[in-house]
């Protein structure tokens, strides 16, 4: 028998009102997270990867309506009543977000940031709160926590402050962790070091995940599974291992295609053609037929469901198959 995951969504749509009428921004998003498993979900920009996370906290724009399964440990969110979504926030799901300083407010000591939603949302004594917190700063790599938790948010660096967000998502001690580009505004050496305090987090704690991002590696490194999600629409998802192996949807094949690999100085990069759409310009059929190279007349009127196709499962009608020679070398 198959466990119930932590998190199941299964035929997610959203619909939000733009320019006066409710247009869909998210088709279809099926993905499930085990219990301390990691899952990527990677796209391009306006593919819907943030809107998704935000549906799992319900956080969405005045007017949305979403349709389809979304379940916390068998439990539907869309049906919490306002209390239970309070603490469903504040205790089983925290998220990080893309752009700390967005998320912090300007005029608050990081400590009154930090110590605030423990002490009013669980009801912590304020000097545990305040242990606490230093402990967890100490743990994300702020050695000096207590002149830290004095500061205002605009005295610290970007790497700093995205530090302390994930202070605070850990001080909620959630089952489910929520990354959403945690280090899309960071240089490069501060990225890595954030995701090294985000996955050795989340493997002491034994957290579930959902990884948002842009980049295929670094999906794959980070994750168990990977979820690629393309106009509003997740088309495959894949072992984080069998990535390059086993990918059989044109898209995916597409974006491993045009990023270089380490070493490798003979593989002409290929750029995917055309433009990304968003959700709401997504046409009837798939939504990646008019940049496909293999596209077909059922491709442009049906819209495919997803289903398995070699070591994925895969929403397209001609997937691909990996000849022995692609098996091999990817073994």
């Amino acid at each position: 028998m198959t466990s119930t995951p932590l998190l199941r969504i299964n035929g997610l749509r959203l619909d939000l009102p733009l320019d006066g009428t409710l247009k869909t921004v998210v088709h279809r998003v099926d993905l499930d997270i085990p219990e301390g498993r990691a899952v990527a979900l990677v796209g391009e920009s306006g593919s819907g990867k943030s809107l998704t996370a935000r549906s799992i906290l319900r956080l969405l724009p005045k007017g949305a309506r979403t349709s389809g399964e979304l379940l916390f440990a068998g439990e539907s969110v869309p049906d919490m009543t306002r209390e239970r979504l309070r603490g469903f926030r504040a205790s089983d799901v925290a998220m990080v977000f893309q752009d700390p300083r967005a998320h912090v407010n300007p005029a608050r000591s990081v400590g009154d940031f930090l110590v605030e939603g423990l002490t009013t949302a669980r009801g912590v004594p304020v000097a545990e709160a305040v242990t606490r917190v230093v402990r967890i700063l100490r743990e994300v790599g702020i050695g000096d926590a207590e002149r830290r938790m004095r500061q205002r948010p605009h005295e610290l660096s970007g790497g700093l402050l995205q530090r302390v967000m994930i202070a605070a998502a850990l001080a909620a001690e959630p089952r489910l962790l929520l990354a959403d580009e945690p280090t899309t505004a960071l240089d490069v050496t501060t990225q890595e070091e954030v995701m090294a305090i985000i996955g050795e987090a989340r493997e002491a704690r034994g957290l579930a995940m959902l990884f948002i991002t842009h980049d295929l590696e670094l999906a794959a490194a980070v994750c168990d599974r990977v979820m690629v999600m393309y106009a509003g629409t997740t088309v495959e998802e894949v072992s984080a291992t069998g990535l390059r192996g086993h990918a059989a949807h044109p898209y995916t094949r597409a974006l491993l295609a045009s990023r270089p690999a380490v070493g490798d100085t003979r593989t002409e990069l290929r750029a995917v053609a055309g433009r990304p759409l968003s959700g709401f310009e997504a046409p009837t059929g798939c939504a990646f037929s008019d940049r496909c190279p293999g596209v077909r007349d059922r491709c442009r009127g049906e819209r495919p469901a997803p289903r398995p196709a070699g070591g994925s499962t895969v929403a397209c009608h001609f997937p691909h198959t990996p000849t022995s020679e692609e098996a091999a070398r990817h073994a």
